[in-house]
């Protein structure tokens, strides 16, 4: 097992959730050569921090002819699939398809995960850690863990130079209505008489899918000191987050933040903490009855926050 491929796509939250799996299959081999074919933007967060030496992008064009029956597989492809010791893959593929094209490659040792989490069987960073126990290997830690390089730290010392601590980093979105805290909370709770006053010590976290929020939030808050950081690199934008305390949702970037470290509080509405909710000890969740989130009240967040200032 002198080189290991990982093949993960989905979103960001998808892939945090494969780390501690993944982190056991480095403990287990530490010597080994580690690469990860999955989506790059997202992968990099492996990528020389730790989990892996390298990130082959899944859209790489002439990789699409291994999702097709009978096609004729390009050399350049077979030649790398048949250069690993270990192939683990957790695409989804219920045809077997792209598993049948791969062996074609001659690939001897493939281990094939479920791609899709299931509902009652468990936390999803267990049900993704399956793959690893066949080969031996015990998972027994699911906390999520991501190690910024040297790189991402000083840029996260720049960035955030004129932000006084402790530094309070919000993300009020998910990328699914249901699962956001309505906008008019995020607004209240930062409101002058509020325990969230200070917004010099504010950095706001916002991607492509929280254009809307964050576009209105910098409309209400124009006049106030607060940080946008926008579309920032992952690798980046965790090691912002490292040291902060951060309030966000069941989303990616709650992931992310759990596992840079960040002192977490999230609020979950309608999905189930008990299979999404990243397992680390720096994480706090808070669900109002019925997980309407719109039933979740400024009082319960603010106490949280305090809780986690005097700790």
């Amino acid at each position: 097992m002198n080189r290991i491929l990982v093949i993960r796509g989905g979103a960001i939250g998808d892939f945090i959730l494969t780390l501690p799996a993944l982190k056991a299959l480095r403990d287990a081999r530490p010597q080994a050569h580690m690469e990860i074919l999955g989506y790059k933007h997202i992968a990099v967060l492996a990528e020389e921090r730790f989990y892996a030496q390298a990130v082959r992008s899944i859209e790489y064009g002439p990789l699409a002819r291994f999702f097709a029956r009978n096609s004729e597989l390009p050399a350049e492809l077979t030649d790398y699939f048949a250069s690993f010791d270990l192939i683990v893959s957790y695409l989804y593929d219920p045809d077997r398809i792209f598993e049948t094209n791969l062996r074609r490659c001659g690939v001897q040792n493939l281990i094939c995960g479920a791609a899709r989490i299931v509902e009652n069987a468990g936390h999803a960073a267990r049900q993704l850690a399956r793959p690893i126990e066949q080969l031996g290997i015990n998972v027994v830690d699911f906390a999520e863990r991501i190690f910024p390089s040297i790189e991402d730290r000083e840029f996260a010392r720049e960035f955030l130079a004129s932000v006084p601590p402790p530094i309070i980093a919000i993300h009020p979105g998910s990328g699914s209505h249901e699962k956001n805290w309505p906008l008019e909370n995020w607004i209240g709770s930062f409101s002058p008489d509020s325990r969230f006053a200070d917004l010099e010590r504010l950095v706001v976290i916002s991607g492509e899918a929280d254009k809307a929020q964050t576009d209105q939030l910098e409309r209400e808050w124009k006049n106030r000191e607060v940080r946008f950081a926008r579309n920032l690199p992952l690798p980046r934008l965790a090691a912002v987050l490292e040291r902060s305390i951060f309030i966000g949702h069941d989303s990616g970037i709650s992931h992310l933040a759990a596992a840079a470290g960040a002192n977490c509080i999230l609020l979950f509405g309608p999905t189930d903490p008990d299979v999404w909710a990243p397992r680390n000890d720096n994480v706090q969740i808070l669900r109002p009855p019925g997980g309407r989130l719109d039933h979740l009240q400024i009082e319960t967040v603010e106490a949280a926050f305090a809780g986690v200032l005097c700790a």
